[in-house]
C-alpha cells in the first residue's frame, strides 16, 4: 500500500510540473515539434530565419496569438554548432512576451559566436510564481 501511495504521489507531482515545460519548438532547419496540443491551439510559430550578420548569424521568427485573448509567455533562442551541439546554452535565459488577442510578434536573436549554423525557438506559457 505504502508504493501505491508514494507512486501515486510521485505522478501527481510530475503532472503538476508538465504544462510549463511543453509548449512549441520551430528550427531553422523547419523542424516543428508541438509538446502541448492545447497551448497550440491558441498560440503558433512562423517559419525560423536566418540571416548572416557580420560573422554571426541573424534569427528571426513570429509567435502568433490565435486566442481573442491576452496572453503572458516566455520564448528563447538556442543556438547549435555543425556537429549538433549547442552554442553556449548557458546562461540563456526565457525572455517574457505578452501577445494581445490576435496580435503576432516577430523576435530576434543573434548567435553567441560564429560557430553556430542553426537555431531554434521555444515558445511556451510564462510560468507565474
Amino acid at each position: 500500500m505504502n508504493k501505491g501511495l508514494v507512486l501515486a504521489c510521485l505522478l501527481l507531482g510530475l503532472s503538476a510540473c508538465a504544462p510549463h515545460t511543453g509548449g512549441i519548438m520551430i528550427s531553422s532547419t523547419g523542424e516543428v515539434r508541438v509538446d502541448n496540443g492545447s497551448f497550440h491551439s491558441d498560440v503558433d510559430v512562423s517559419a525560423v530565419t536566418t540571416q548572416a550578420e557580420a560573422g554571426f548569424l541573424r534569427a528571426r521568427g513570429t509567435i502568433i496569438s490565435k486566442s481573442p485573448k491576452d496572453q503572458r509567455l516566455q520564448y528563447k533562442f538556442t543556438w547549435y554548432d555543425i556537429n549538433g551541439a549547442t552554442v553556449e546554452d548557458e546562461g540563456v535565459s526565457w525572455k517574457s512576451l505578452k501577445l494581445h488577442g490576435k496580435q503576432q510578434m516577430q523576435v530576434t536573436a543573434l548567435s553567441p559566436n560564429a560557430t553556430a549554423v542553426r537555431c531554434e525557438l521555444y515558445v511556451r506559457e510564462a510560468i507565474s510564481n
